[in-house]
């Protein structure tokens, strides 16, 4: 068998379909399977094939959802791109199967393909939802500057919700699970860039520094609780434990 494997990325992985999906319109078929990078073992008797990322055949890709299938299956594809599991097959599967039935296919949920990449956009878009709700800055000088640790690889679906609110402020959120960086310099736009190893260390002490306004933040949070109502189960469905490292009103 054929597997193709390709960076991790939106950009890559659409690569990567796009040379599967041209090999197996020439050879017929011959079975052909996709792999995320890092492959970390790899079949005795399968051959792989490494694929550089190429915007413009990612962009044709793209292309093709859209208008073959419709922006509905795009959105779905994209958000399991950002998905930490390794669904590029999944992904693969969904759109042999889109290209041949058209706009219906995201209903289709008795294929497992469908199932599980519509299962995934669900996670990762609620997952979106919370760090919209929950992301908290602190002051470093004039930059905003928040730390995460998303399981899911959300800062792309952050940037325009911060932007539209903080279009005049210096801001950063860090993914500090992957060293990425959302940057938004005031009056621009925002971009991603991965962070050296400097510059991580350094971005890491930014919550050791204290400014008044996560106290008066601490102080509101402590006066609009009721003790007689406290509930942890409660708390613990809106904002899940997992989440609460880099919240000013739980950091200690």
């Amino acid at each position: 068998m054929k597997i193709f494997t390709c960076e991790n990325g939106f950009e890559g992985m659409m690569t990567g379909i796009y040379h599967a999906w041209e090999w197996s319109l020439q050879n017929g078929k011959e079975k052909v399977a996709l792999k995320r990078e890092p492959i970390r073992q790899m079949t005795l008797f399968d051959e792989y094939v490494h694929v550089e990322p190429d915007r413009k055949k990612a962009e044709k890709v793209a292309r093709s959802i859209r208008r073959k299938i419709s922006d509905n299956a795009y959105i779905t594809v994209y958000y399991a791109t950002l998905s930490e599991e390794d669904v590029l097959d999944d992904i693969y599967l969904f759109l042999q199967l889109g290209f041949g039935v058209g706009e219906k296919v995201t209903s289709m949920l008795t294929e497992p393909c469908v199932m599980k990449l519509m299962e995934i956009r669900r996670r990762v878009g609620n997952e979106v939802h919370y760090w919209r709700e929950f992301t908290r800055f602190d002051a470093i000088g004039r930059v905003l500057v928040s730390h995460l640790e998303p399981k899911n690889h959300v800062l792309p679906l952050l940037g325009s919700h911060f932007r539209d609110r903080m279009p005049s402020e210096d801001w950063m959120i860090i993914d500090d699970h992957r060293r990425l960086a959302l940057v938004h310099p005031r009056n621009q736009s925002y971009y991603l860039r991965m962070l050296e190893e400097e510059e991580w260390l350094s971005l890491q002490k930014t919550e050791q520094q204290k400014d008044v306004y996560q106290e008066l933040w601490k102080t509101f949070f402590g006066a609009i609780t009721i003790a007689q109502r406290e509930n942890k189960a409660c708390q613990r469905n809106h904002i899940p434990l997992w989440m609460r490292k880099h919240a000013t009103e739980f950091r200690k």
